[in-house]
């Protein structure tokens, strides 16, 4: 399979490829605002898909988009493309599909508040421990009662259930305070507020729509608006860190394979990391290391590469670092660190080269024959076949237009959950409690007539049921209820993959 060009060698003048059979080993595109990092993982992304490895990405400026599109092909482009060797160059569309957790650029994204879990959730709600304690009660409660949490007015509806049996939950699962589940409820309120309510519902994104191959056999680039969405960093950090989740704990071990069978391109990493705590930094981690056998290769793109922490960094094998300038002693550091991450190379100076790098221009170091490290090359990096900016609202929506999977997301559904069924039983037991007392039988008895204790509604005969029984009207709204339970299907609660890690095991 041929490999994927990056560029060429500016010391050695020869061609920079990334093997597609190390695609899998995970990467690095580093660099400073403005030195080319987006260009690169235009070129990275066009490379995976034309040889049939579906990708997905984030598109934090809007300019990513423009892989939906082919290029202008200037004299200039045509010119670099000639003197860096890449053959057949021509501008060129990929296939894309637009997907947006608002609904507004591209598809909706849709996930149940079941499959997010309990710890992700309090992640993206910024619960304290209690909170999320408390969190992972409303979850546990709802396994037991065959309550499906799809949406976000079904953990509302929870929540309210928690507050008013707050004592009997609290002697089965743990102490809940009023106090506590009121702020988890303002926490709602604010992300309803910052549209994230339209991220939890159905229908729910299947991993198998952004892992297409074209008819053509080229891979579908999805691409995420993520120009709204990055000024929720939260948000946005642990939306794809449940995606990465998702494609970990689902897709079966394949090992090492001639060419991924995904791409998963994390731009603005530290925002993956900062405040996370240390067991979620160890999971991610985990999920880094192992997702590698399941076929996904994760390439994450920052400013500095210690925004990646130490371990994760050791991860990842392909390196393309873009020009560091040394302006502030972090600065310094990190031309430093970058440095030291790469196999040296004897015809180049790695820390002096980082801050003289041109735009478009980087240090590449990818995994060779037997999985080995090249020595660092200076190297010129290849133009992308589509265009390099943002597109227009028609291209867009041309290509919407064209989706094969428009008519499935774009239209939500809410199917009877958790919120449903229990407005369903309080309005019930409101019907019964309003309901007049039925009209006896007594009077016959005092005309002489004979009563007729259990065969009528009422009378003195009912009347001593309900004395010695506990029957009546209460005892019909019970019955109702156990009646209504009895018919519910427990069905426990699906959770993602780090969800269940501290609030359960999916099943």
């Amino acid at each position: 399979m041929d490999p994927i060009l990056l560029g060429k060698g500016i010391t050695d003048d020869i061609p920079v490829h990334l093997l597609p059979k190390y695609g899998n080993r995970h990467g690095l595109v580093a660099g400073a605002t403005g030195t080319g990092k987006t260009v690169t993982l235009m070129t990275l992304a066009e490379g995976f898909s034309r040889i049939g490895v579906p990708v997905f990405m984030a598109d934090v400026k809007g300019d990513v988009a423009g892989l939906a599109v082919a290029g202008d092909g200037n004299e200039k482009l045509l010119q670099r493309a000639a003197e860096l060797g890449v053959e057949g160059y021509a501008p060129a569309a990929s296939p894309v599909l637009f997907w947006d957790l608002y609904g507004r650029l591209g598809h909706p994204v849709r996930t149940t508040v079941s499959e997010m879990g309990p710890t992700l959730l309090s992640r993206i709600l910024e619960l304290n421990d209690t909170q999320a304690g408390i969190l992972d009660i409303v979850f546990k409660l709802a396994d037991d009662r065959g309550l499906l949490l799809l949406d976000i007015d079904d953990l509302r509806a929870l929540l309210n259930l928690v507050a008013e049996e707050r004592k009997d939950v609290s002697t089965e699962y743990g102490l809940v305070s009023a106090q506590s589940v009121a702020a988890i409820q303002r926490a709602l309120l604010r992300l309803s507020q910052d549209g994230g309510e339209g991220f939890f519902g159905e229908p729910a994104l299947e991993l198998a729509d952004i892992m297409r191959v074209n008819h053509d056999g080229r891979g579908v680039i999805g691409i995420l608006a993520a120009d709204q969405l990055v000024l929720k960093p939260r948000l946005y950090a642990t939306f794809l860190l449940w995606l990465l989740s998702e494609l970990f704990e689902n897709l079966p071990e394949v090992g090492d394979l001639e060419k991924p069978k995904l791409a998963f391109i994390f731009d603005e990493a530290h925002l993956l990391f900062d405040d996370a705590p240390a067991a979620l930094q160890q999971r991610i981690e985990q999920v880094v290391r192992l997702i590698r056998s399941k076929g996904v290769g994760v390439y994450f793109c920052s400013q500095f590469p210690d925004d990646v922490p130490d371990n994760i960094l050791g991860q990842l094998g392909n390196r393309v670092q873009h020009a560091l300038r040394a302006y502030t002693p972090r600065d310094q550091k990190a031309v430093k660190t970058a440095a030291e991450t790469f196999v040296p190379n004897p015809k180049l100076d790695v820390a002096a080269t980082l801050s003289q790098l041109g735009t478009g221009e980087a240090l590449v170091s990818t995994l060779q024959e037997k999985g080995v490290p090249s020595p660092v090359q200076q190297t010129k990096i290849a133009p992308p076949r589509c265009r390099m900016g943002a597109i227009t609202d028609a291209e867009r929506a041309g290509v919407r237009a064209g989706s094969p999977v428009g008519a499935k997301y774009d239209q939500a559904v809410d199917r009877e959950s958790a919120a449903e069924k229990l407005a369903a039983r309080a309005q019930a037991a409101s019907d019964a409690a309003q309901a007049p007392p039925a009209r006896g039988t007594g009077g016959g008895a005092a005309r002489g007539g004979r009563a007729q204790p259990q065969q009528e509604e009422g009378g003195f005969g009912k009347a001593v049921s309900d004395v010695l029984f506990g029957t009546g009207r209460r005892q019909g709204v019970i019955e109702a209820s156990s009646k209504q339970a009895a018919r519910t299907i427990t069905n426990q609660i699906v959770r993602g993959i780090l969800g269940g890690i501290f609030g359960g095991k999916k099943r």
